[in-house]
């Protein structure tokens, strides 16, 4: 069971959600997940399982048979007890595992997060030196001494997040990217346990780009792949010829949505305005009689506004493309080559006149 609290500042202590033969330690200021024995383990729940099988099989009463929940089987299969505790020896070894590989991403991802949120957060801004070195400590921050006060906080404040959020969510855990999405909330949450739930929400709709089979990734490259197509076959042609039909180009745009494309302001705005579409979405906006009586007006709210700004941005650069490009190297230098470059309100605008024009044929 995952147990979050938080100390007195807001900030987020957590404990590790394994059985009993795993627990969080503390060295010298350093949090991490030791596991007891793995022998003295199966040991124990040998011994578990021979009192078990011993009570099955005595004359044991009514009432102690159902305080116990224990089933009653005429010959049990004394090797089931200890094949089942080798299996949770060995998932819990590789959650410790895995875990002790999370942190050691997200430490190396937390220091290294620019400040372009700094203008934006003047309270965390304005944070001492004292404590944010304090909440480094905290959470085993480690070579941070180059970053100035503001940095190491919103870095410490990144690892209690996604530390917390790879034990929340161990079958995502944490993948490079997924400090690009945290660090924007925890700018604008000052507390964190308020930016953790936030960061959960939005990965209910952005985990499956973090999944290992890529399944979610591959359907949005298609999605992005058929709004070129029928909107500008010619381009859709050249990219075939070129083997790029797949859009693979744009892989990351999609997996931190725009966020290295963009400035964090710019960020903010198209985040915004794609949650706006599917809180439509969940209230039924798009449905409604009175959203009948505007749509000639106005785009219907989608759940793919972020793919169809995708698609508008390389229609943006359509004649580039097709005239000077021949591989599908150079249109990823070209997509790469846009951050900082491009006008959030004007791909926006395409995005929207992309859903009006073809969605209803998508």
């Amino acid at each position: 069971m995952n147990t979050d609290s938080k100390d007195s500042d807001g900030h987020i202590n957590h404990t590790v959600p394994c059985a009993s033969d795993s627990l969080v330690s503390e060295d010298d200021g350093e949090s991490g997940i030791t596991s007891v024995d793995a022998d003295a383990d199966l040991d124990a729940n040998a011994n578990e399982s021979v009192i078990i099988t011993e009570s099955s099989e005595s004359d044991v009463d009514d009432e102690l048979k159902s305080t116990l929940a224990l089933p009653v089987v005429a010959e049990p299969e004394k090797h089931s007890s200890n094949d089942s505790c080798v299996s949770d020896a060995g998932d819990n070894k590789k959650v410790v595992e895995d875990f002790d590989t999370w942190q050691r991403i997200i430490r190396l991802d937390a220091v290294r997060t620019n400040g372009e949120w700094i203008p934006f957060s003047p309270v965390q801004a304005a944070v001492s030196d004292g404590k944010a070195r304090q909440l480094a400590e905290e959470v085993g921050l480690k070579d941070y001494d180059h970053l100035e006060p503001c940095r190491i906080f919103h870095a410490a404040r990144l690892v209690a997040v996604l530390e917390a959020y790879a034990i929340y969510d161990p079958e995502i855990g944490y993948c490079q990217g997924m400090s690009d999405l945290c660090s924007p909330i925890i700018a604008v949450m000052e507390e964190d346990h308020d930016a953790f739930w936030c960061f959960v929400g939005f990965m209910r709709k952005a985990r499956h780009n973090f999944r290992l089979d890529e399944v979610g990734i591959r359907r949005q490259l298609n999605l992005v792949s058929k709004i070129i197509k029928v909107k500008d076959s010619h381009l859709f042609r050249h990219l075939e010829m070129l083997q790029a039909e797949d859009c693979f180009f744009v892989y990351r745009m999609v997996v931190v949505l725009f966020r290295r494309e963009l400035t964090f302001e710019q960020t903010l705005c198209l985040w915004e305005v794609i949650w706006a579409d599917q809180a439509a979405i969940r209230a039924g906006i798009g449905k409604s009689a009175a959203w009948g009586r505007i749509r000639l007006r106005a785009p219907p709210p989608t759940d793919d506004l972020l793919l169809y700004a995708i698609a508008a941005s390389v229609l943006q650069r359509r004649k580039l493309i097709i005239e000077k490009y021949s591989s599908m190297d150079e249109i990823l230098r070209e997509c790469n080559s846009m951050a900082g470059h491009l006008d959030v309100w004007k791909l926006l605008d395409d995005a929207h006149g992309l859903v009006m024009s073809i969605h209803d044929r998508i």
